[in-house]
């Protein structure tokens, strides 16, 4: 800040150097004269020229005075009282704070051959009002048609993918190019912001399929490896109960305890195939009777 107003000193002095180079004795010596009968008038009319002289702005603002149509030398005046000659001063308020405004919806065609339109929000305030009022007649309405340009120009060199997804990118790159044109100017850009990018109806439904398409297809690796990871799974379950095979009664009762905890629910009890096969070994050694047929042990 301490360096960018150094800058503006230097530049007023030296406007002020070249006015007073290129005014002629004559009109120095007029000048001289119309600013002595000023003040001889303002003298005379005291206490009422007061209401005429004094100017008061507020906080934000400042005021660039001109002086018989020129710049008056030095920064500019403000904030609170400052004193104005009536007869041969004018002055301009500036105000000082951040102002914003909307970028009209721009057809833009991208680096891809893809038309869209892109609105903009950019915020900016007057850095120096010296510049802002003697370099450019309206620089608020300058910066606007600047923000237009600058927009589609820097949209049109990206694609449509790098302008969705790299928004930041793109609107940093945008905020300096409008900072640096404005800067002789005395405005400083402080953000930029993309509001909406609207796209054609047909590319909207394309890219959707596209999306959609893709998204099953995630879909259906994801279950793919979900049952390469089951069946893994499944496989050192049955490898360990192979191992006791009264793990297995026991994952068994434990499924039907799980069964049986929900209310009105049917259960379909089956009988192990061990305990059928026991039976039916003991039924043939019976003989059908109910006796052992075999001759007891000894």
């Amino acid at each position: 800040m301490e360096g960018e107003g150094a800058a503006t000193k230097k530049i007023a002095r030296i406007g002020a150097t070249e006015r007073d180079e290129s005014s002629g004795p004559i009109s120095s010596l007029c000048s001289i004269l119309l600013l002595c009968i000023s003040v001889i008038l303002i003298i005379c009319l005291m206490p009422f020229s007061l209401f005429f002289i004094i100017k008061v702005i507020p906080e934000y603002q400042r005021a660039v005075i001109f002086r018989l149509g020129r710049l008056k030398s030095g920064d500019a005046s403000g904030p609170g009282m400052f004193v104005v000659i009536p007869c041969t001063d004018n002055y301009t308020p500036v105000d000082l704070r951040t102002r914003q405004f909307d970028v009209t919806p721009q057809e833009v065609l991208t680096k891809d051959s893809v038309a869209i339109t892109v609105d903009a929000v950019v915020y900016f305030k007057v850095q120096d009002p010296l510049l802002a009022i003697n370099n450019v007649s309206n620089f608020e309405w300058a910066t606007r048609l600047l923000a237009k340009t600058t927009l589609r120009n820097v949209l049109g060199g990206h694609s449509l993918a790098e302008v969705l997804s790299e928004k930041e990118a793109i609107v940093n790159a945008m905020r300096a190019i409008l900072d640096e044109a404005t800067d002789m100017w005395g405005v400083k850009v402080e953000r930029v912001e993309v509001k909406d990018v609207k796209i054609p109806q047909e590319l909207q439904r394309a890219m959707a399929a596209e999306a959609e398409a893709s998204r099953e297809s995630k879909a259906k690796v994801i279950a793919a490896q979900g049952e390469l990871n089951a069946s893994r799974a499944l496989r050192e379950a049955a490898t360990a109960i192979a191992k006791s095979p009264t793990a297995l009664q026991l994952r068994y009762l434990q499924t039907l305890n799980f069964i049986g905890a929900e209310k009105g629910t049917s259960v379909l009890f089956p009988i192990p195939m061990d305990i059928m096969t026991g039976m039916g070994t003991h039924y043939f050694n019976t003989g059908g009777q109910g006796q052992d047929i075999l001759p007891p042990p000894s």
